[in-house]
């Protein structure tokens, strides 16, 4: 019977459930929601229906929904001090498309940073920016400090004149010099575009960079990374309004139809949360990826920019490949119950993707359930065993199981408890 299949699979969701109660959640683009935007989740929102804008939508029964959707796009412009907001995109990636499609037709050339010195799929060839038929170029890059090199980038804009300049990383170590490019990028007349979905907590936390105040037309972002909300997405605009006429068709109808209204409602409260927490939990976040860099880097891991202090995001890059490579620690690591992901870094253009040279580390997730300086210190060592041969399940139980509860943000005893509604 079929609902032998359906308790399988609620039992391998409390498995995996248990799995990472378990263990050390490592990985740079994961994160935890907080009680009250959980409850967004399980709300009637989740089974609802919105094309459009608020009060211009193709079905009825959207009048609170439209309330919800326009106190979150005015909490995120707050926020962020945006001058336009979209909070429709249904992931990171979505909202990535949508600029694409919004701001570039085949044959425009767009210039970003390269896959091998840690930019985003979606921005490559076989991506959304690919497979969109725009011409990619790649922007100069200081492999050593892990940065962009802005007098050759400068040189490179000015002879190919991008339609589009794209600032966005998967390994977003440093800020980005849109500041320092911000002139030349006027003199030809391109579009300045940051996808800040790894960063986009520490720019609400006003830390790391400040794109719009330097110069950005768009931001866009995930929304469950550093930003500690439900996966989603988000477009955020200091642009003119033509341009931002252009942004919202080309989310709506260009690349959704719904947008997912209960996770929609948790960027809400995700965003009231940061506005009282982003700052104090953007800093630990921080100062963890620092303390966890620093000290692998004593215990003789090579990690990468140490010339420039290592990070000043989330995000830490080892090189692995004395000890194995990339898949070879990462998978060692997972029987140990230490969940991070294996990466590629600069020099990999030759490697496999599945078989690279590196690992890649973020702190947001074990920040956000209290973890601070002294169990930065143990997860470092606890790497060094696991790789070491020794089995330290048991001691990263131990480890886990004194941080149970999610930090910076609003409590149990401030949600309502909706899964009550359908008992």
């Amino acid at each position: 019977m079929a609902i032998s299949d359906a308790k399988w699979i609620r039992e391998k969701a409390i498995e995996h459930t248990e799995f990472f109660r378990n263990s050390i959640p490592l990985i740079a683009s994961e994160n935890l929601i907080s009680p009250m935007t959980k409850e967004m989740m399980i709300s009637d929102l989740n089974n609802r229906y919105a094309e459009g804008l608020p009060g211009h939508r193709y079905y009825q029964g959207n009048k609170i929904v439209d309330e919800i959707e326009t106190r979150t796009e005015d909490l995120v412009k707050s926020l962020f001090r945006a001058k336009q907001a979209d909070v429709r995109p249904i992931s990171g990636t979505n909202a990535n498309q949508a600029i694409v499609f919004s701001l570039s037709s085949p044959g425009d050339k767009i210039m970003s940073p390269s896959l091998d010195d840690g930019a985003h799929i979606s921005s490559a060839e076989f991506g959304a920016v690919g497979m969109r038929g725009l011409n990619i170029t790649h922007m100069a890059f200081n492999s050593e400090y892990m940065k962009i090199d802005v007098d050759e980038t400068k040189k490179l804009i000015i002879r190919e004149k991008p339609k589009i300049c794209l600032f966005g990383f998967s390994v977003f170590l440093f800020p980005a010099p849109i500041k320092e490019l911000k002139e030349t990028m006027d003199e030809v007349g391109c579009k300045v575009w940051y996808d800040g979905a790894h960063v986009l907590g520490l720019i609400a936390g006003k830390r790391f960079q400040d794109p719009l105040r330097e110069g950005a037309d768009l931001i866009t972002g995930s929304t469950h990374k550093t930003f500690p909300g439900p996966q989603h997405g988000i477009i955020l605009g200091n642009t003119d309004d033509e341009t931002w006429k252009k942004v919202r068709r080309g989310v709506f109808p260009g690349v959704i139809s719904n947008h997912h209204l209960g996770a929609m409602a948790g960027l809400g409260i995700t965003s009231a949360e940061m506005m009282e927490f982003g700052e104090s939990y953007a800093d630990q976040i921080i100062n963890n990826a620092k303390t966890l860099a620093q000290e692998m880097h004593s215990l003789g891991f090579d990690v990468i920019a140490e010339k420039n202090g290592f990070t000043e995001s989330h995000t830490i890059l080892v090189n692995v490949k004395s000890k194995g490579g990339g898949k070879f620690v990462a998978e060692t690591l997972e029987r140990n119950s230490i969940i991070l992901n294996k990466n590629m870094i600069p020099g990999d253009s030759n490697k496999k993707s599945q078989d690279p040279s590196g690992i890649r580390i973020g702190t947001q997730e074990v920040t956000r359930i209290g973890m601070g300086r002294s169990e930065m210190i143990q997860i470092a060592n606890l790497i060094n065993e696991a790789l070491n041969g020794k089995d330290v399940r048991g001691d990263v139980r131990d480890l886990k199981s004194n941080f149970t509860e999610v930090k910076y943000c609003y409590g149990r005893e401030d949600a309502y408890e909706f899964i009550s509604l359908f008992k």
